[in-house]
């Protein structure tokens, strides 16, 4: 079975680096699939989980706090503004940032710039506590 590199790089770092046969991702209008050979694409990605299958072993997820994929014929380029491996997830404060986006979100007086501040946390704790679960 054919495969191709995937990339996922964040301003400060390369967080992933190898072949895989293929990514499932979530782009802003719905979820992907890329297989090798996959169409020239470019798209937003959502705040969720990346799922990385490889032939004969087990799915690894990585979470990606939104940026954009790029689709090339043998490789795969994530520009994520954050990306962690499950190993790298302190899972306590991700659940600490969870409960504080979730106390922002539910006080009563909130302008607009605040509450999507809080939901975009809520989101990146909860990508951050399911990829610490799938490890």
């Amino acid at each position: 079975m054919s495969t191709f590199l995937l990339e996922i790089v964040t301003p400060e770092r390369k967080v992933y680096a190898e072949e895989a046969n293929m990514i499932v991702v979530k782009g802003v209008e719905g979820e992907l699939g890329i297989l090798p050979n996959h169409i020239p694409l470019v798209t937003p990605l959502k705040v969720a989980p990346v799922t990385v299958k490889k032939q004969g072993a087990k799915d690894e997820y990585i979470a990606v706090n939104g940026g954009f994929m790029e689709v090339r014929k043998d490789k795969v380029v994530i520009l994520a503004e954050s990306a962690e491996l499950p190993d790298q997830i302190n899972l306590e404060r991700a659940q600490a940032a969870k409960e504080r986006a979730q106390q922002r979100l539910s006080a009563a007086k909130q302008d607009q710039i605040d509450f999507k501040r809080a939901e975009l946390a809520l989101q990146r704790a909860m990508n951050r506590i399911e990829v610490y679960g799938k490890k």
